[in-house]
């Protein structure tokens, strides 16, 4: 099977975003792929690194959601990063040949930095992200690897970082490729996109009576000042869940009644809220199992760093030889 890998930064807890933009799809490559993914607790520490106690208390509590959401230990290796040590010493090995100019003409560079514009991200390690991120890639030679269209420019320097290797050293590296993947637009509850670092998100461990407090409270369409005035679901992030949480015929009903103000905003969420703790009951059942079993948990970290090791060890033997750096 071809191989995909994939990462996540444990800095926060889980939300709606992260579970239809990201854990749904990892979940269904299992089917097609040989499947590597990876807490990414080094990436974490680029912006966290005042306080790496987050870090920590996240990781159990992000696989909890990982396994809750159906990610199989059987069909996918599951593992910690800094649990594979080769994963830095790849990333150092690629810093040398790695020129400036093409990390700091990366996009997503800036765009991070406003995005977490309350942290002092002037540091080598947040600059040097990407490289890290094409080892952790490279070291698995995986073929493919899922991103959203705002990503790509990383998926990008990776590939040109395996060019780079391979021409001065020789063959080693595959260019992987992007499995692109549509991640919808999750609002918050404020309206913005659902982000940890916005302080607007719904939590896969929220427990329900939360999760129907924070609907509660969401931003509506603007335009719906009074109960009688016509709306625009199209504008709507509440109507955006419902396109996730919803049936279909349940939101044909909505969106004719909310633009003829035949149903008011309060109803339309309290219907939202209904939908949605229906559908995250079973995940939160599992979830709730999970946390009851921290010790199998993180033995399932163990045996996956251990098989990932395996496989790193090997390609560093590999990339070690070609840079005649095994002396």
């Amino acid at each position: 099977m071809e191989r995909v890998l994939s990462g996540m930064r444990p800095t926060g807890k889980t939300h709606l975003g992260h579970l239809h933009g990201v854990l749904r799809n990892w979940r269904d490559l299992q089917d097609r792929y040989e499947c590597f993914y990876f807490v990414a607790d080094w990436h974490a520490l680029t912006s966290e690194y005042k306080e790496p106690e987050v870090i920590k208390e996240s990781i159990s509590e992000m696989v909890i959601d990982w396994l809750a959401v159906g990610l199989d230990p059987e069909r996918s290796t599951l593992f910690i990063q800094s649990w594979v040590k080769e994963h830095a010493e790849l990333h150092l090995l690629f810093s040398m040949i790695t020129p400036l100019g093409w990390l700091e003409r990366n996009p997503t560079y800036k765009e991070q930095q406003e995005e977490l514009k309350g942290k002092d991200l002037g540091t080598y390690g947040f600059l040097g992200y990407p490289v890290l991120q094409a080892a952790d890639i490279l070291i698995y030679k995986a073929q493919y690897v899922p991103v959203g269209k705002d990503q790509l420019p990383h998926l990008e320097l990776t590939r040109e970082i395996a060019r780079r290797f391979n021409y001065l050293y020789g063959e080693v590296f595959p260019e992987p490729q992007a499995l692109l993947t549509e991640a919808p637009h999750i609002p918050g509850i404020d309206g913005k996109k659902m982000s940890k670092s916005y302080n607007n998100a719904i939590y896969l461990s929220d427990p329900p009576e939360v999760i129907a407090q924070k609907i509660s409270v969401m931003f509506t369409d603007p335009q719906r000042g009074r109960r009688t005035d016509p709306g625009r679901p199209e504008l709507c992030p509440v109507f955006a869940l419902h396109r996730l949480h919803s049936s279909q015929e349940k939101q044909r009903e909505i969106e004719v009644e909310c633009r003829r103000a035949g149903i008011g905003c309060v109803d339309c969420k309290r219907v939202l809220t209904e939908n949605l703790l229906r559908d995250m009951a079973p995940l939160q059942q599992r979830r709730a199992d999970f946390a009851q079993r921290l010790r199998d948990v993180r033995e399932i970290l163990q045996e996956g760093s251990r098989r990932a090791r395996e496989i790193a060890s090997r390609t560093m033997e590999e990339v070690r030889r070609a840079m005649s750096v095994d002396w």
